[in-house]
C-alpha cells in the first residue's frame, strides 16, 4: 500500500509476485487539502479529539507495532523519534488544557 507516495515516488516491487497475484498495489491517501484543513477546525474547536493512548520510545518501536498488530491500544500510538519526552510538539497549552481530559481517555486501559 502506498499512501500518497510519502515515502517517494519511485516504487520498486518485484513483478513477479504482482504477476502471480500473490501481492497488489493499492494506492490511498489522508485527505485533500480542503478536509485536512476542515479535520484541523474541528480539532482546533475541541469537536473531535486524537486520543492518545499510549507513547513508546524510539527504543521501543517494535513494541509499538506489536501491540497495533494485535490490536492491544485504544486510540492512536505515538513513537517519540526526535522528542526526549511528550508535549514538546504543543503550540497552544491553553487550548490543549481544556481538552486534556478527552485527549488522555484511554491511557493506561
Amino acid at each position: 500500500t502506498t499512501c500518497a507516495s510519502t515515502s517517494g515516488y519511485m516504487h520498486e516491487y518485484d513483478n513477479r509476485y504482482l504477476w502471480m497475484s500473490l501481492k497488489r498495489i493499492i494506492g490511498s491517501h489522508f485527505a485533500n487539502y480542503r478536509e485536512a484543513w476542515e479535520a484541523n477546525r474541528l480539532i482546533a474547536k475541541g469537536k473531535i479529539h486524537p486520543t492518545l493512548s499510549k507513547v513508546y520510545s524510539l527504543e521501543d518501536t517494535g513494541q509499538a507495532a506489536f501491540d497495533v498488530h494485535r490490536n492491544l491500544h485504544q486510540g492512536k500510538v505515538g513513537v517519540l523519534c526526535l522528542a526526549p519526552e511528550e508535549g514538546l510538539g504543543v503550540r497552544d497549552e491553553e487550548l490543549r488544557a481544556q481538552h486534556i481530559d478527552a485527549i488522555n481517555r484511554f491511557r493506561n486501559i
